[in-house]
């Protein structure tokens, strides 16, 4: 791998090594705040702030900044304006070398991972046993995801962990009816995922109906509850049953999402049914849960409720029973001692933003969570319908995920086949692939391009658009690259630091460059809206690229392989940013 300097770090050290020697008594810490500009490539506006510290004049210093400053080939042009600001120009040259130089890694794209990477667990993509996946499933998957493709691309280790429901008191419904009813469920390999949900489905629908007409049924099923929490042998094989079925169910929709989940990483609440009593014990012999009416509680003076009455987690209830907090604190424990985290991501409703804000106060108070290990609960918001309100279908029931995606997969195969030519000619297998990449790749950019906490309306027609803040556009800019690519001949991408570049030119590379600082700002900021935002602008100043600067019909040979080398990189960048995201990049379309 070859770590290279971004131009915008090289620029920021020239600067502040100018500062200090301009200002001595700045120190080394002197930062001279550089920014992308529309004036110029770069302006450094820090300068004002170290002047008024100092009590020196700001355009003074910045006249002397430049006088101490070594352009060298780096710097083509630096001004002094306004007050005091300095607008910055780097060469040609050093935009083409810094680009040939992330073109030779090309895997990382000379992007170097974090000198001392940590451990992150994000829980993500929790769909319920026994219970069909909706729309409501979507953003946590999709999210989590692409949080892990970023993670792990700056060199972090993560561990994914679906905090899937299977265990509470609706299992006792589902158990007592298959031990009355037997052979209603298949094994599970001897079923696909349409079928594992159909079965499913009718033996919930049935239970549930005898559970709400037969008072007898309804005692036999809550015995069997406490059968179950008390690891009654057969209870705990029925129960096994309905999560095997659940999790083929559960594959093929992840498959469809064009998500990997590994069996070891589905780890639910059943999980830490042995620790939650232990997790109960130490809160309370520690003081940081207390009893109140029969249950073990947690008060927070600063969460109040609507009659100013502090506000509990409930660890365990009256009953003994315990609840989600006692299942998600013993989570954190597990997750912090056993798997050395240190950092925990919840990617979760936003509805739960209360409950996880009083588990993670809890677990520093027990001492679970302390400096060196943070969880951050990253809430996200509704997807909602073209009226605005939490998305549903025309009766009015919940949309089901598959279906969902069917459309959006329908959807797109239809806009790649209408695309297709005689030029193209893609195969029908072909049209199909191409058409299931684009579909699941336009929901998914549709959820990532929206900041997390925000709503955002689900619009299939906006989503398979070729034009505007999609991924198809961008999937299409990327098989255009390689359509170009194709049609080069004997023509060699090359770098030609020698050449004068055309202002698209220099607009495209001086992106180009910064896609490593992109990805490893949205990862501290749990954004991957800001690396979609990122690959969209790549992608726009692509097209003026094209629009200005031909490449197969360059005006010289060099020119041409210096702009073979442009398109070349941006598509590595492209495919990279969109893998990072769990979109696929198809090759033609």
């Amino acid at each position: 791998m070859t770590s290279v300097t971004s131009l915008t770090s090289s620029v920021h050290q020239r600067l502040a090594d100018a500062l200090v020697a301009a200002l001595p008594e700045a120190g080394a810490g002197a930062d001279p705040l550089l920014r992308r500009s529309d004036r110029a490539d770069y302006q450094a506006n820090g300068i004002l702030a170290l002047a008024k510290k100092n009590k020196a004049n700001p355009r003074e210093l910045a006249t002397e900044v430049v006088a101490k400053i070594e352009n060298g080939d780096l710097l083509a042009d630096i001004e002094v304006s306004g007050p005091g600001f300095l607008n910055i120009t780097v060469t040609d040259k050093a935009i083409i070398e810094t680009l040939a130089a992330r073109y030779a890694d090309a895997d990382r794209l000379g992007v170097a991972p974090k000198d001392k990477p940590g451990i992150t667990v994000v829980d993500y993509a929790q769909p319920n046993v026994a219970k069909e996946m909706h729309v409501g499933h979507l953003r946590s998957a999709v999210i989590g995801d692409a949080l892990r493709g970023m993670l792990d691309f700056t060199g972090e280790q993560t561990i994914g962990r679906h905090h899937i429901g299977d265990w509470g008191t609706q299992f006792g419904m589902l158990i007592q009816y298959l031990i009355e009813h037997p052979g209603e469920l298949a094994p599970a390999d001897e079923v696909d995922g349409e079928q594992a949900m159909s079965n499913l489905n009718r033996v919930y629908k049935a239970s549930r109906a005898v559970f709400d007409s037969d008072e007898e049924f309804k005692e036999r099923a809550r015995k069997r509850v406490v059968a179950l929490q008390s690891g009654d042998e057969e209870t705990l094989k029925l129960w096994q049953q309905f999560v095997d079925e659940s999790k083929v169910y559960f594959y093929s929709v992840f498959g469809k999402l064009d998500m990997s989940v590994r069996d070891d990483e589905i780890v639910g609440e059943s999980a830490y049914n042995d620790l939650m009593p232990e997790t109960a014990r130490m809160l309370e012999e520690s003081g940081v849960a207390v009893r109140s009416e029969g249950a073990l509680v947690v008060f927070f003076d600063e969460i109040r409720g609507k009659d100013d009455q502090p506000v509990p987690l409930i660890v365990q209830k009256a009953d003994g029973g315990f609840g989600y907090a006692a299942s998600d604190l013993s989570a954190i424990r597990n997750r912090v001692h056993d798997l050395k985290a240190t950092n925990l991501i919840y990617v979760v409703d936003v509805r739960q933003s209360l409950h996880f804000r009083m588990v993670f106060e809890t677990a520093r108070r027990a001492g679970w969570l302390t400096d060196e290990v943070t969880a951050h609960n990253m809430g996200y918001g509704t997807v909602l319908g073209a009226d605005g309100k939490p998305f549903k279908t025309r009766e009015g029931e919940t949309v089901k995920l598959e279906d969902l995606l069917d459309e959006a997969i329908e959807r797109a195969t239809a806009v790649v086949r209408e695309k297709n030519n005689e030029k193209i000619a893609l195969t029908e297998d072909e049209i199909v692939a191409n058409g299931a990449q684009i579909g699941v790749g336009a929901v998914k950019y549709a959820d990532l391009s929206t900041s997390p906490n925000r709503d955002y309306k689900f619009d299939l027609d906006q989503m398979v658009s070729l034009n505007g803040d999609t991924s198809v556009y961008l999937q299409y800019a990327y098989a255009r690259i390689q359509s170009i690519l194709r049609q080069r001949g004997d023509a060699v991408p090359a770098a030609h630091p020698e050449l004068e570049l055309a202002p698209a030119e220099r607009a495209l590379g001086l992106h180009l460059d910064t896609f490593g600082e992109t990805v490893f700002e949205a990862t501290a900021e749990y954004a991957p809206h800001k690396v979609a935002a990122y690959l969209y602008q790549l992608a726009s100043l692509l097209t003026k690229f094209y629009d200005q600067c031909p490449v197969l019909k360059a005006d010289t040979q060099e020119q041409m392989e210096n702009r073979l080398f442009l398109v070349d990189l941006t598509a590595r960048t492209l495919h990279k940013g969109m893998g990072l995201l769990g979109i696929r990049t198809p090759e033609r379309l």
